[in-house]
């Protein structure tokens, strides 16, 4: 089965410009199976997808629930949990990466760091966590190494770690906007037909492969060297973010600790 596993939609991402069912339509044309929705700290897609599941549009298509989690101190990753476990928590940006592994390892779920070489900041390899203990990238259980955004070298380097530690490379898209989505797949011999059934896979150590080809409509290329600005606007829009979610937080994680 192939599947797109890093898209963003309008219902669930503030940059989405597609509409769920239009994502789904278009990789449909290009021979895709499936998709995992990955907003940013976000399950709405998702939660519009059971409502309308049954639709003609998602017919013979398989619409995987994951997030992107944006991290305090370990940028953006990628997180999968099985069918039927609901954590708010994953909807509250901010929580440092250590927890957020203990927390998705407990409730039975993987992750795994999305273009972990790529901005300053968004991307694990390029965060001061990273540098100071390395060795955290063996608590992973993937990691994606075809981002259809990032520059080859970016990428290149990816695939790379994941040789080293062992885990398997997804690819993923990670379009904003029609015209970049279906550029990059996870190919998975078995089906797959829902979280739990990915997860377990992934678990099993089974193969894995990706790849696709670039996107060069990307707002960093069309801009130039203002991205920088961007980038690090992002950054102060996380820290705020994640201070103003800090007490929906704290009284999640006394929920979880009663279950820990």
């Amino acid at each position: 089965m192939r599947f797109d596993m890093h898209c963003h939609t309008r219902e669930g991402s503030l940059d989405g410009k597609i509409n769920l069912d239009e994502y789904v339509s278009l990789l449909k044309q290009k021979g895709y199976h499936g998709m995992l929705i990955s907003d940013h700290n976000s399950y709405d897609a998702y939660r519009y997808y059971k409502k309308h599941r049954d639709e003609p549009a998602f017919k013979d298509f398989v619409v995987l629930k994951g997030i992107e989690y944006d991290t305090i101190d370990a940028g953006h990753i990628l997180v999968i949990m099985p069918e039927y476990i609901k954590l708010p928590i994953l909807e509250l940006r901010g929580l440092p990466v250590s927890l957020l592994i203990e927390i998705v390892h407990f409730f039975g779920g993987i992750l795994g760091p999305a273009h972990p070489c790529g901005e300053k900041y968004l991307s694990l390899c390029n965060t001061r966590r990273y540098r100071k203990t390395p060795d955290i990238i063996k608590n992973f259980d993937f990691m994606e190494t075809f981002n259809a955004c990032e520059p080859p070298e970016a990428n290149a380097q990816a695939a790379s770690l994941a040789r080293q530690n062992h885990l398997p490379g997804f690819g993923g898209s990670d379009a904003h906007k029609p015209d970049c989505v279906g550029f990059a797949f996870t190919d998975i011999p078995d089906g797959i037909m829902t979280e739990t059934e990915l997860v377990n896979y992934i678990r099993s150590g089974k193969p894995v492969s990706c790849g696709g080809e670039y996107y060069h409509g990307t707002t960093r290329e069309r801009i130039g060297s203002f991205n920088k600005v961007l980038v690090y606007s992002f950054w102060f829009f996380n820290k705020a973010a994640g201070m103003l979610r800090y007490y929906k937080r704290r009284l999640e994680m006394q929920s979880l600790r009663k279950v820990l």
